[in-house]
């Protein structure tokens, strides 16, 4: 902490007082920065206050303490802050980053954007992360001087690389592009304010999206467990685990179940982060570089697992693909759920006018693709609870998407 109360800030940190600005310019606040500025548009955002009712992997009524998009944002949010407070970055832009990760998420988590993205098929598809930059520079309506939140450039272009650039040096996609091709979404607010698409973000960013990471392999863990779809003994085919799970039973024999899943949650996130800021730090001495252009301009990312902890994430990763993704409860209410959206998406398609005015409005003589994409607007935005009321409108039967876990006597609720 520096004399007048400021937080010490590395010299490659994304510095607020030299923020590469707005699309549309605007006065500066006397009292905040543009990127505490930022976080607090996103946070009064419609799109986010939407979140607490989106699917995390568990639909919401399926027990008050499975997480939601919601709490997954808060939780990530919290680790993007200790990595940024820790390496010495701007706290305030990494919230903000994390903040606004899953803003694009579809109703019925990764199931909704998987039903989209089929029926957009034949007009670019559909993009979680394509429709995050969509919301904060167009479909938000909130503010009398421009659409969107109009947010910092270096907001933005975390936003939209925080994975990793999207173009290669010599111009062509990154692989993950390759076969659909960089949404026009981020293209088209690209032409207009480049985000500089083949260079990495800005560490911020990068620690943002490590804290996703590790967030979703704690809090996944946590959720399957206490929803017994595996038990504890069952992480033993993944080593790390396997070794936390040994350390907790050597400090705390006979501990009960509910506070042994807890332990194990939170040395997840433990060694993870703790990895990250060792890691972080001696590549960062290697680079040594002055100013946040170097850590744009590396042949890799800064804010990095060790290869370790890399290992153990995917580890985790496919533990969880074949245990809890592909549970045939999840897959289910899965399928049932893919069934709503796309029924949805061929009514509105057959009749857009049956949307709210203010979706369906100047769609009479529409191109077919920009009629798609305002229904897919549409559908995206919606929260699970609204998805299911609005099939039932326009349809004689609609799925039930109750289900309950195969709970092994842990208390999904705590008093």
């Amino acid at each position: 902490m520096r004399a007048n109360g400021e937080r010490w800030r590395a010299p490659y940190a994304t510095d607020p007082a030299r923020t590469r600005g707005r699309l549309i310019a605007e006065p500066g606040s006397p009292t905040r920065s543009d990127f505490q500025r930022d976080r607090d548009r996103i946070v009064h955002s419609t799109a986010f206050r939407r979140l607490k009712h989106k699917t995390q992997v568990f639909v919401h009524h399926e027990g008050d303490h499975y997480r939601t998009r919601l709490t997954h944002t808060l939780e990530v949010s919290q680790i993007a802050r200790a990595l940024a407070r820790a390496l010495g970055l701007d706290e305030d832009l990494a919230e903000a980053l994390a903040l606004s990760h899953d803003l694009g998420h579809t109703c019925f988590g990764h199931t909704g954007e998987d039903a989209l993205d089929a029926c957009m098929a034949a007009h670019g598809g559909f993009d979680h992360n394509a429709q995050a930059l969509r919301i904060v520079t167009r479909l938000e309506r909130r503010y009398a001087g421009f659409d969107g939140l109009n947010l910092a450039w270096e907001t933005l272009e975390g936003l939209v690389k925080h994975n990793g650039p999207l173009l290669l040096p010599e111009g062509g996609p990154t692989p993950r592009y390759r076969m659909a091709g960089i949404p026009a979404a981020i293209l088209d607010y690209d032409a207009q304010h480049p985000l500089e698409l083949s260079r990495f973000a800005g560490p911020e960013a990068q620690a943002a999206a490590l804290a996703d990471d590790i967030a979703y392999d704690s809090h996944d863990l946590d959720d399957g467990l206490r929803a017994g779809l595996f038990d504890l003994a069952d992480l033993a085919e993944v080593p790390f685990l396997e070794g936390l799970l040994n350390e907790i039973e050597a400090l705390h024999p006979g501990l009960e179940t509910s506070r042994r899943i807890h332990e194990l949650a939170r040395r997840v996130i433990t060694r993870f982060v703790e990895d990250v800021i060792a890691e972080a730090n001696a590549r960062i001495a290697a680079l040594a570089p002055q100013d946040v252009a170097d850590i744009r301009g590396a042949a890799g990312p800064v804010i990095a697992f060790s290869p370790a902890i890399a290992r153990a994430d995917a580890d985790i990763k496919r533990f969880l693909y074949a245990r809890m993704y592909r549970h045939p409860g999840v897959m289910a209410v899965r399928a049932k759920a893919n069934r709503i959206v796309a029924e949805l998406f061929a009514c509105f398609s057959a009749d857009p006018s049956l949307m709210p005015e203010e979706w369906s409005a100047g769609l009479e003589r529409a191109p077919e693709g920009r009629v798609a994409r305002r229904i897919a607007d549409y559908i995206a935005g919606m929260t699970d609870t609204y998805a299911v009321l609005a099939h039932r409108r326009f349809h004689a039967t609609t799925p039930d998407l109750h289900w309950a876990p195969p709970s092994r006597g842990l208390p999904l609720a705590e008093p």
